[in-house]
């Protein structure tokens, strides 16, 4: 379907990044006939005019009908190339905006991110953003005056400020601000699975050195294959019906993990929290300002003082299989940090699993809790699957209000909770100190849940890096899970050709609380507005942690 420069694919390994010197590797997939792109446009047509949560408020939002795309897409799917007919799928989906729902093409390359050895953060106003290198993988780069703190000018001849808003239509998020911080994040990290391979071989990077030369570097793409961590949702579980997240970002996470936080990776499957008693680690604390204490949830979870009154707890992902055990680790953290004061911090996580997000609100507050609710779209498709004996469990509260809706013209169900609101306070508060949680527009999915139940729980003030959350509001499912719950309807699909999937927004989730009936999709959840500085980005985000020792001072 394409190329992509990239170390030998044969010798790509589980976890580890492929060092060895690039040549190009043809990402050749099975090719669809005439009939097979049929079936998976008649699917998608059926999925999102039925299934597909979003569906009304995408149309009123960017003046658009993915339906009828793809009804006109099917008249000519015959007079396409196979990389024409994937990349005009790929297209209709992305113009929804909605990490959650994507097409997955039948991509050799299963499985793995393309890469750039280096991560670009920016500082600055949105108008008139910085862009800096602020980490490289040193045993790929190979330039020494490459590093950290370079200021980024070009991307292959192009003005790298114009480079990042060129990527960002081709980007999900419902705002701007959010379309550019996902294209900064897949300007050099790319999850195969929910796209196609870049269509450069090689980038030449136009940067200004540490003593102010202009200078040039080229890298070529690599392929990285970082899995899942063995704490996470497994395939089957009971988890798994239950997740918000945005699995291209969640790859990519894992992806900077393995290229630059080797020491992490190579611990990740090794006992760690769990065989430290607790008074030695709580002393260790004590004596270790900086030092993130051991967790037996490292993937997810890190864990410092910042100061001898002031913690932190950073939140990397809810990807998750196990709430209950997350949540006991995050209780044991939480009592092993400065009671004082503490910094929650969500920044770029991508969601995971519903039921861990929102019940670890109530571990920092007396507030009682109240869960998002979420609601199923209001068609022939869902009241069905909703009947079906195979979802009584899972769908069967939804079903009375779906089948309402044909004589009252609701366009949705009756909103409720995934998460028991029951579970939502039953552990109470951990944490007895004031607490303020930051997030920015890479937060997205549960991370967003949990940001909304913060607010509208009244937990504490809530820190935004930019205009707001990345504003994705729904409970995403597989076209597996999907096709699973529509076995035995009227509206069963068969298995889609060569691979092909999908993910979709299910069931759309509105606010609780103080912002009632609101739905997070395309708005996002904002807070006190927070620009990154320079200082942050290169020494630890010293800057952002004072702004926020300041606000919670405020709040005493």
């Amino acid at each position: 379907m394409t190329t992509l420069n990239a170390p030998d694919l044969v010798a790509a390994q589980r976890g580890r990044p492929i060092a060895a010197a690039p040549e190009v590797v043809s990402a050749t997939t099975a090719m669809l006939d005439g009939g097979q792109r049929q079936q998976v446009v008649d699917t998608l047509i059926a999925v999102l005019g039925g299934a597909y949560a979003h569906l009304p408020a995408k149309r009123a939002a960017y003046a658009l009908d993915p339906v009828q795309e793809l009804t006109l897409l099917r008249r000519r799917v015959t007079d396409l190339s196979d990389a024409e007919f994937h990349l005009a799928v790929s297209g209709v989906v992305t113009r929804l905006r909605d990490a959650h729902t994507r097409y997955i093409g039948p991509v050799a390359l299963r499985g793995r991110v393309a890469a750039l050895p280096f991560l670009v953060e920016q500082y600055g106003a949105y108008d008139d953003p910085q862009f800096l290198v602020t980490k490289t993988a040193p045993d790929v780069v190979g330039d020494g005056t490459f590093v950290p703190g370079v200021r980024l000018e070009w991307w292959n001849g192009v003005p790298f400020a114009r480079a990042v808003d060129l990527h960002a239509d081709r980007e999900t998020g419902g705002r701007p601000d959010a379309r550019r911080a996902r294209a900064l994040e897949s300007l050099t990290f790319r999850a195969l699975d929910y796209g196609p391979p870049p269509d450069e071989q090689w980038v030449i990077i136009g940067y200004r050195s540490k003593r102010g030369a202009a200078k040039e570097i080229r890298l070529p793409w690599r392929l990285l294959e970082p899995g899942r961590a063995d704490t996470a949702a497994q395939p089957g579980s009971r988890a798994q019906l239950k997740q918000a997240t945005n699995p291209a970002a969640e790859a990519v996470r894992r992806a900077k993990k393995l290229l630059f936080a080797p020491h992490l990776w190579a611990t990740e499957s090794e006992p760690s929290a769990a065989a430290v008693p607790q008074q030695r680690a709580a002393a260790d604390s004590r004596r270790a300002v900086g030092a993130d204490l051991p967790t037996s949830f490292q993937d997810n979870l890190a864990a410092r003082a910042l100061t001898r009154d002031l913690g932190y707890l950073r939140i990397w992902s809810f990807d998750v299989g196990d709430d209950n055990a997350f949540l006991d680790e995050v209780t044991r953290l939480l009592r092993l940090l400065p009671q004082k004061g503490l910094v929650v911090d969500l920044r770029a996580n991508p969601g995971g699993l519903v039921w861990a997000a929102e019940r670890m609100l109530q571990l920092f507050t007396d507030h009682r809790i109240a869960p998002t609710r979420f609601q199923l779209v209001a068609s022939p498709l869902t009241r069905e699957m909703a009947a079906s004996p195979f979802n009584r469990l899972e769908l069967e509260q939804w079903a009375e209000s779906l089948d309402d809706a044909v004589s009252t013209g609701e366009q949705y169900s009756q909103p409720l909770p995934l998460t028991d609101p029951e579970w939502c306070n039953d552990r109470g508060r951990v944490y007895p100190g004031a607490a303020v949680a930051v997030v920015d527009p890479n937060t997205y999915s549960s991370g967003d849940l949990f940001a909304a139940g913060w607010v509208d729980n009244e937990v504490g003030p809530l820190v935004c890096v930019g205009e707001a959350t990345g504003a994705g509001g729904a409970n995403v499912w597989t076209g597996e899970q999907l096709r699973d719950a529509l076995a035995g309807t009227p509206h069963q699909f068969a298995v889609p050709p060569a691979g092909v999937g999908f993910t979709v927004a299910i069931r759309r989730a509105i606010r609780s609380g103080r912002a009632d009936g609101v739905p997070i999709e395309d708005l996002g959840i904002t807070g006190i507005p927070y620009a990154m500085t320079r200082d942050d980005l290169l020494h630890g985000n010293t800057d952002l942690y004072a702004f926020c020792a300041t606000v919670l001072a405020e709040q005493a």
